[in-house]
């Protein structure tokens, strides 16, 4: 009985963590609430702008009455000082007698130190319950504070033989409304999206979220130019008051058009070669330099197989339209030259495979051979 309870409070901090989704980047999604004689008695959840640890928000709620009660908790309290002070003293003065937390923070600054001095402090602690919704949760901020680099997933929409637009290169539209919608969310999730100039000559799209929710700061939108050919027409470009936009390029690029295109406001920003192609590695570190914690690639076959190529995709997340082009012209997720063999090809694990509308989404986890 008292493990059915456990969940189910858990559950209810893991749901406050995720109102945290868009104004927390890069501090992680926690949720939590305080339990007393098996009554939710406070709630709280982070939020980036207002500082306060989601802990610290449900204590000062209870008051007094925090005393003696039970905090739940997604993620381990932190003991270091950062934005704000240490979390743990706090729970220790307000008289919290048992800690029940989903994972421990894989932040290297307080990784099971904030366990360890719990125990000190002679607080009841019971931890992993919720562990796998919770690690799926922060699962951006996790890679992104151990790496300094952004979790980073690739979203596509093909038919159902792998073709992602017509030989002409028209794709719109693959995937139903309700694909698109719920593909506009992933947007929402994420810090930065990234396209290859390819698509942006092809389609012109502007690449904004428009889920219109609120988030803490506005999508980082990056083209991949390794030769500076952004159109200065673009839409990309003239919405560019809609959030920054950085134009990966060679160090070779033509000055000119660089000047150009930061009169515009666009940012250029030059990546080493990585067999002749721009380092995906690179770009990468340059986004975690911006505390970027998650990526979202939208794009054509080309940059598809390099992202894979260069082994940077942690998800992938398909929506599979039913819909069958059959032929070579019609464009495939991957492009050339593909993978050689299965042994050297990429290998998922799915997570989620659910109906949404007409389509299918799978969403899988890459594992790579290290």
């Amino acid at each position: 009985m008292k493990g059915r309870k456990d969940n189910f409070f858990m559950a209810r901090a893991l749901e406050l963590a995720q109102q945290g989704r868009g104004l927390v980047s890069p501090n992680p999604m926690v949720g939590a609430i305080l339990v007393k004689e098996g009554q939710i008695i406070a709630e709280g959840f982070h939020r980036y702008a207002e500082k306060k640890h989601a802990e610290v928000l449900a204590i000062e709620a209870a008051g007094d009455n925090a005393r003696g009660s039970t905090l739940y908790i997604n993620l381990e309290p932190c003991s270091h000082y950062g934005r704000t002070p240490p979390c743990l003293q706090r729970l220790i003065e307000a008289g919290i007698v048992q800690v029940i937390a989903a994972m421990e923070d894989p932040n290297p600054q307080v990784s099971g130190d904030g366990f360890r001095r719990l125990k000190e402090a002679g607080i009841d602690l019971k931890v992993g319950v919720g562990k796998e919704e919770a690690s799926q949760l922060n699962e951006a901020y996790s890679a992104y504070i151990r790496l300094r680099k952004p979790w980073v997933i690739l979203k596509t929409a093909m038919t159902l033989d792998g073709k992602i637009a017509e030989s002409n290169g028209h794709s719109q539209w693959i995937s139903s409304e309700l694909s698109r919608a719920r593909a506009q969310q992933l947007r929402f999730d994420c810090d930065a999206l990234l396209t290859g100039i390819g698509t942006v000559l092809r389609d012109d799209p502007i690449l904004t979220d428009r889920t219109g929710q609120t988030r803490r700061r506005p999508l980082l939108r990056c083209v991949l130019d390794s030769h500076l050919r952004l159109p200065l027409a673009s839409r990309l470009v003239q919405s560019r008051k809609d959030g920054g936009i950085i134009a990966f390029c060679l160090p070779e690029r033509d000055p000119v058009r660089q000047s150009l295109l930061e009169k515009e406001g666009i940012e250029v920003s030059s990546v080493p070669k990585k067999e002749e192609r721009l380092s995906f590695d690179s770009i990468l570190e340059e986004l975690g330099r911006r505390e970027i914690t998650s990526l979202l690639i939208e794009a054509g076959p080309t940059i598809n197989f390099l992202a894979f190529q260069q082994r940077v995709v942690d998800k992938v997340c398909c929506f599979i339209a039913p819909k069958i082009l059959g032929g070579v012209r019609p464009l495939p997720f991957l492009g050339e030259p593909g993978f050689i063999n299965l042994e050297g090809g990429v290998k998922l694990k799915f997570s989620l495979i659910e109906q949404v509308g007409p389509d299918i989404l799978i969403e899988a986890y890459v594992y790579w051979d290290h």
